[in-house]
């Protein structure tokens, strides 16, 4: 019998077309081949998750991954070997998915997955509603001075690339605080936080942030906005009072830092009681 003619290879069947293809593609993400190593299951375990939801802090997560991986780094490893072969296991969700989806090989080092993650998770467009938000920022009806202060410090820290001087910082955080704080930081300040450094008037709102927090309550903020035919209660014209005060005493520091006061001394009983031409023995 001769042997049958080759006709090329057998024509695959609509069965075996449809059947899946379990040749998977390569990772986007190309490890180090000369850095063997595995990862040890409890520091996947203690991983903080990202799932990419709308207003998760990407920046935050990247911290909390820092600190977890440098806590549990194994010895004679480079922290961004660590970093690029851990960082997969921290996300979940949409997030994974958009790692999933990226393009094989397309990751070759710890700085091309941050960079690639920020700009996923944290847009152009972010940046710029951040940087609104901070230049914006005001001081809530019942937020104490230390609610305000750490709610503007959380703000700033969600974008640290926000390339706002810290005197700029400074003036926003000052604007948006309520009258009444406001003049309390002007009187701590001696009516001259605009002469002190960045650095001495963090400090300064730090320390009475702090203070507030020991010893303000929610009350102590409230402003009421009346109407003109509503009545004021006694705790609304005590609160009045105190705002009227502050005012009064702020300025008259600024009066006294421009002007010399002269001591009262009378010449002939050497009294600083009263002047000579109103002393009572003259009279």
């Amino acid at each position: 019998m001769g042997e049958k003619p080759y006709n090329g290879p057998r024509e695959r069947t609509l069965r075996e077309m449809a059947a899946p293809d379990f040749t998977y593609e390569i990772l986007c993400i190309q490890y180090p081949e000369d850095v063997p190593f595995v990862l040890k299951t409890g520091l996947i375990h203690v991983l903080p998750k990202f799932h990419g939801h709308a207003g998760e802090d990407p920046h935050k997560h990247m911290k909390e991954f820092h600190i977890v991986c440098s806590t549990m780094k194994p010895p004679d490893v480079h922290e961004d070997h660590i970093y690029l072969k851990a960082f997969p296991h921290s996300l979940e969700g949409v997030a994974k998915d958009w790692l999933y989806y990226l393009a094989p090989k397309s990751i070759t080092s710890w700085d091309d997955l941050k960079r690639m993650f920020l700009e996923k998770f944290f847009p152009a467009s972010r940046t710029t509603a951040i940087r609104k938000d901070i230049s914006g920022i005001r001081q809530l009806g019942g937020e104490t001075l230390y609610e305000y202060w750490e709610r503007f410090k959380k703000l700033c820290a969600s974008c640290p690339h926000h390339q706002i001087f810290e005197q700029l910082l400074q003036q926003y955080f000052h604007e948006g605080l309520n009258n009444m704080k406001r003049s309390m930081i002007d009187v701590a300040s001696g009516g001259a936080l605009g002469d002190m450094t960045p650095a001495e008037a963090r400090h300064l709102i730090e320390k009475m942030a702090s203070n507030s927090q020991q010893f303000s309550t929610r009350n102590d903020n409230v402003i009421v906005i009346r109407g003109v035919h509503d009545v004021a209660t006694d705790a609304d014209k005590k609160l009045e009072s105190k705002l009227d005060a502050l005012v009064n005493l702020v300025t008259q520091l600024a009066a006294n830092q421009k002007s010399t006061s002269v001591a009262r001394v009378c010449g002939l009983f050497s009294s600083i009681d009263h002047h000579t031409n109103v002393c009572p023995s003259l009279q």
